[in-house]
């Protein structure tokens, strides 16, 4: 179990915002060269005048678009040097019910959530496993534990990353690439701060990063917080489907 010593150049998707962002920070300071990636560049610029100078260097990129990856992938080795650490935090959320069921809507959060990994995986490994060092760090979500009401795209999603991280770990380790897989409960982020259902457990984004931070620096495969969302989604998933359904038939809303 090898530790993330914090050095070289990290690549983070989704470091606009939220724990992205906070991530992007923290690494900056422990003198990392972070290539933060996102969508909208101006919260990219402004994070690179929170840091350092030199510190963040901005590369606005939607991952869905796998050729705009692999592009971005080769520009931040040739500006900031070879790939020590990526986090694949790019994410979005939307609800998907049975009453109002929207193909559409599902597709995006699957080509953001889980496509988007892949496209970065895709144009990673091959330069991480000819290298045979470097870690990649998937960010999923307890969401992909079980699957709950109005969750069915988000859900999809990340029990996709759970068990496509989990599948590449072994295969990846003859290479000495390591993964680790990040499973946050509900963090206080402009994402979470769109939802209209309870968030049990909430904890502020700077808990996040250090958790995660924590986590790398031990070389952990699984990062998950906070410890009561862990324990209650564990739980969830190791009932039958009896009492399984019990329990969210009374979570269902009428949309």
């Amino acid at each position: 179990m090898a530790r993330e010593t914090f050095t070289g150049t990290a690549w983070i998707t989704g470091a606009g915002t939220g724990i992205g962002r906070g991530l992007a920070l923290a690494l900056a300071a422990r003198g990392m060269t972070v290539a933060a990636s996102a969508r909208t560049e101006a919260d990219l610029v402004s994070l690179a005048a929170e840091a350092r100078p030199g510190a963040i260097l901005p590369v606005p990129l939607d991952v869905t678009d796998e050729a705009a990856v692999g592009a971005a992938v080769t520009r931040i080795e040739a500006e900031a040097g070879p790939i020590t650490l990526a986090i694949l935090n790019a994410g979005t959320n939307s609800e998907v019910s049975a009453q109002k069921f929207d193909t559409a809507r599902f597709a995006h959060v699957v080509d953001t959530n889980l496509m988007g990994a892949v496209h970065c995986l895709g144009a990673l490994l091959p330069l991480l496993r000819q290298r045979r060092a470097g870690r990649v760090a998937v960010v999923a979500s307890v969401a992909g534990y079980r699957g709950l009401p109005t969750s069915s795209a988000y859900a999809a999603s990340k029990a996709g990353l759970i068990a496509m991280t989990e599948s590449l770990k072994p295969e990846l380790e003859a290479d000495h690439v390591e993964l680790t897989l990040i499973n946050p409960g509900f963090v206080d982020t402009p994402l979470t701060r769109k939802n209209t259902f309870p968030m049990p457990f909430l904890i502020d984004n700077d808990e996040a990063v250090r958790a995660i931070i924590g986590g790398l620096e031990r070389g952990r495969f699984e990062i998950v917080f906070p410890w009561q969302m862990s324990l209650a989604m564990k739980i969830l998933g190791s009932l039958p489907y009896g009492p399984f359904f019990a329990i969210t038939r009374r979570m269902v809303r009428r949309l």
